[in-house]
């Protein structure tokens, strides 16, 4: 192992978690800190990590934007063909992950992974930059392609077709929602000591418990 590698450590200290400080629903912790980390500036506080796994169990994780929550889940947007797709309609199950080094925070999230509705994702698409809208008609997402002249090529077709006329949203993009089951929030404490608490969903509510760093 390369010691210049191994050597590259950060002490956490800036602050603790404790279950006296926490809400009893974990959509009030997540919104709590949510604002925490929009007052910080902190940089794509949207941004998270988004795994998947097909039915055989190889996992996949890529960065997508968070682009709406509230108590029915988490919503992001994409190409429903994307190899992301195809492994949420065959394994429709998810984890996020944000992780906010700003704060020295992570959020993680388990859960169900189901398409929003056709109205819902028509409304967020038309609120796209044209480009955008033009972007999720060009690219066939995760497919091979020769080289990049094929998006260019179709950029060109897309921005021709539609020259006069708004874009429409293909049915092959759209919005998913995770639904979670349960919601760690990781707070970053000293010598890797770290304060963990998972939110887990029961018949009659949320239960919270500690994790061991």
């Amino acid at each position: 192992m390369s010691n210049s590698i191994a050597d590259i450590r950060r002490d956490y200290s800036l602050r603790s978690l404790l279950e006296s400080d926490v809400a009893a629903n974990p959509y009030e912790q997540f919104g709590k800190w949510w604002s925490e980390a929009i007052n910080s500036e902190v940089d794509e506080v949207n941004a998270m990590t988004l795994a998947t796994a097909t039915p055989d169990g190889i996992p996949s994780a890529r960065i997508v934007l968070l682009k709406g929550y509230d108590r029915n889940g988490f919503v992001f947007f994409t190409n429903y063909n994307s190899q992301k797709g195809q492994d949420i309609a065959a394994n429709p199950k998810a984890c996020l992950l944000f992780f906010w080094k700003e704060l020295e925070r992570q959020v993680r999230i388990d859960g169900n992974i189901e398409k929003i509705s056709a109205a819902e994702s028509e409304e967020y698409f038309q609120s796209r930059p044209v480009g955008s809208r033009i972007g999720a008609w060009c690219s066939p997402q995760s497919a091979v392609i020769e080289d990049r002249s094929v998006i260019e090529k179709n950029i060109a077709h897309y921005e021709a077709k539609f020259s006069n006329q708004p874009v429409p949203r293909p049915e092959h993009w759209g919005g998913y929602i995770v639904k979670p089951t349960a919601i760690e929030f990781w707070q970053g404490r000293s010598s890797r000591l770290h304060d963990r608490l998972r939110y887990s969903l029961t018949a009659e509510s949320w239960k919270i418990e500690r994790l061991a760093p």
